[in-house]
């Protein structure tokens, strides 16, 4: 069973998702970590990325299910993939389904639920590392990454006008796609608003019964 992964920003979906990939041995497809991986690869579509990504312009919908349909065309259809960042409109989801349908997949979708006041309040305080680039929360109480030791920075667009506005994108484009999936039956809610461990108690005991039926 793959997993597409749904949430606002801030609701812990990535930190989440790394968990349950880990418990149930799912790989972890994240689409900005693919394309970097394609424009590394030196291939035909790598390279067409690279000249898009250099230019300027943004990755199409067509050459983003180009990516997906190598990816799954590569990948053991015996073991699960956690979907994270893609579908984000219905025309992706759309085009995700038919690749997956016709590799013989079956999927879920996941969501990580926390009201727009608390994603703006844990992205307003949330820093990043400045080397490798991992998320810590506000109540991180150090002020080097506890992976790599560089210094933790605040992003430059972790400010509420721009947090606004990413959030606006996400109720126009995102929304009604989690809307679809709920009304297929398809979709398990999990109240990211509590404390980490509980949120990972909650999500591995919601999701079992995908893994294992």
């Amino acid at each position: 069973m793959d997993i597409l992964l749904f949430g606002i920003q801030g609701s812990g979906k990535g930190t989440q998702g790394k968990l349950l990939a880990e418990k149930y041995g799912l790989t972890v497809f994240e689409m900005g970590g693919e394309l970097r991986k394609m424009i590394q690869s030196g291939t035909s579509l790598g390279n067409q990325i690279k000249t898009i990504v250099e230019s300027g312009q943004l990755v199409s919908a067509e050459v983003i299910m180009e990516v997906v349909e190598s990816f799954l065309s590569h990948h053991p259809v015996d073991r699960p993939i956690l979907f994270d960042g893609i579908p984000r409109t219905f025309d992706q989801a759309r085009s995700l389904e038919t690749l997956l349908r016709r590799h013989g997949r079956s999927y879920h979708g996941i969501l990580i639920h926390i009201s727009q006041d608390e994603a703006i309040q844990r992205l307003t305080k949330r820093r990043i590392c400045s080397a490798c680039k991992a998320v810590y929360p506000a109540d991180y109480p150090k002020d080097v990454c506890e992976t790599c030791g560089a210094a933790l920075v605040t992003r430059a667009d972790d400010n509420t006008a721009s947090i606004q506005k990413r959030l606006e994108n996400y109720n126009k484009e995102t929304i009604p796609l989690v809307e679809h999936y709920r009304s297929q039956g398809l979709l398990t809610e999990i109240n990211g608003a509590q404390p980490i461990p509980a949120v990972t108690q909650e999500l591995f005991h919601k999701t079992e019964s995908l893994f294992f039926f």
